[in-house]
């Protein structure tokens, strides 16, 4: 007579692939791939690209996209945008260094959106349960492309926030990616413009970037204030 062989390798295998694959665990993965990220960035200081200039060895094309993947990289890694495009304004001018910037933007907000939706989505929405969570949450999956508009266009809710909270929201690719891209053009141009001509403050196409930069993060502030606001007022009815 032939013996039966346990199971029990089998049923270790998969419950090892279930707990491996579960929500918290991937959740964890996603947690340990930000700290991953934000820790380079200290030990590797990009921001130093501002002093120490572009390698000369890589020019033209090549170096827009090398520079775009490296702008989105690094906003995933929670560098402030700001600062990257004045770095792009001082590298490749005004017209390139907006391609590049924007290029770089959708590029770190996809991202950022595919890591949250692939990896926190499933985890973090059963605890999307507190009023203001709920009304925010909903704003999101209803309005995605008009409330992501608004957040790209007056700069008050950090980037890499925007980012995740859109990919536990149901907001769709598309909308978000679009939403992205069209509103971070008016910012983005103005830091842009102003790294390309940092070296005259004075002149006059500075100080108007400098300008629209203080205007829209006063404007940011006041569409912020009437946001809370307004989720709240959304909060209070549900």
């Amino acid at each position: 007579m032939f013996e039966t062989v346990p199971a029990r390798p089998a049923g270790l295998a998969a419950r090892c692939t279930r707990a491996l694959l579960s929500p918290w665990s991937r959740l964890s993965l996603l947690v340990m791939l930000l700290a991953a990220g934000a820790t380079s960035v200290l030990v590797f200081e990009p921001q130093r690209i501002l002093a120490d200039g572009w390698p000369p060895q890589v020019n033209g094309a090549a170096a827009l996209v090398l520079f775009a993947v490296a702008y989105g990289l690094c906003t995933v890694a929670f560098v402030p945008r700001p600062l990257l495009n004045l770095a792009a304004g001082a590298l490749f001018g005004s017209q390139l260094g907006l391609v590049g910037a924007i290029g770089g933007t959708v590029f770190g907000a996809g991202v950022s959106f595919g890591l949250g939706r692939l990896l926190g989505q499933e985890a973090l929405r059963p605890l999307v349960r507190g009023r203001w969570l709920k009304a925010a949450d909903g704003q999101l999956s209803r309005h995605g492309f008009r409330s992501m508009l608004a957040a790209r266009l007056f700069p008050g809710v950090p980037f890499w926030a925007a980012n995740y909270c859109a990919s536990i929201s149901r907001m769709g690719w598309l909308p978000f990616l679009l939403a992205t891209a069209l509103g971070s053009i008016p910012n983005t141009a103005a830091y842009v413009v102003a790294g390309a001509r940092a070296s005259t403050p004075t002149s006059p196409v500075f100080l108007i970037a400098m300008g629209f930069i203080a205007v829209t993060g006063l404007a940011g502030a006041v569409v912020a204030w009437f946001k809370r606001h307004q989720l709240k007022g959304s909060a209070d009815s549900a």
